[in-house]
């Protein structure tokens, strides 16, 4: 997706007198994130644990109830191991993000649009990431210690702090926030 069409589509969610400031997207590959060190193991351990379970109660001929119990686990498995990196990669292969002079605007989704939205003027604690190719990630508001091992899964009841992640020219883009945040 091209600047331009970023653009035109988030026009529809500007308000009258807001501008455009900055328009981006996150990487859309397969990425590996540093919660990655303490996820893989675990999905591995987890997985070849659900597995072993599963094999054990078919060819034990086991009870039917140890058969089914197995199986939400096995899956659980399958996410955390392999799906988790094709959905994630997908989420942002829907993102896009945009600033304007007064908020900066995330769309994404994977079944369905979802456009947040953010006070520029009333964000706090921002906080840059950066690589060293000058990519990187900008968290905005607060972190929690216990969502960083959680990087990047969507999990029930589990709400990662919003980012604009993954993109080009990160130092450039929290500067234009923070210089946005000193005006008026």
């Amino acid at each position: 997706m091209t600047n331009y069409e970023i653009e035109n589509e988030l026009r529809s969610s500007l308000s009258s007198g807001e501008k455009l400031i900055w328009t981006g997207k996150p990487k859309s590959e397969i990425m590996f994130r540093s919660s990655d060190a303490f996820l893989i193991p675990f999905s591995l351990l987890w997985f070849g644990f659900a597995i072993f379970w599963e094999s054990n109660a078919i060819q034990t001929d086991g009870d039917y109830f140890f058969m089914l119990w197995g199986i939400p686990f096995v899956l659980a498995g399958l996410y955390i191991t392999v799906g988790r990196f094709f959905i994630d990669a997908k989420k942002r292969a829907n993102t896009i993000y945009g600033i304007t002079s007064d908020r900066i605007i995330i769309k994404s989704g994977i079944f369905s649009n979802e456009i947040t939205s953010l006070n520029i003027r009333t964000l706090t604690d921002l906080t840059l990431n950066q690589k060293a190719d000058n990519s990187g990630t900008i968290t905005l508001g607060p972190t929690d210690i216990r969502f960083s091992m959680m990087q990047g899964m969507e999990w029930p009841g589990i709400k990662q702090p919003l980012r604009l992640e993954f993109i080009e020219d990160v130092k450039s883009v929290y500067d234009k926030i923070i210089d946005l945040q000193r005006q008026k």
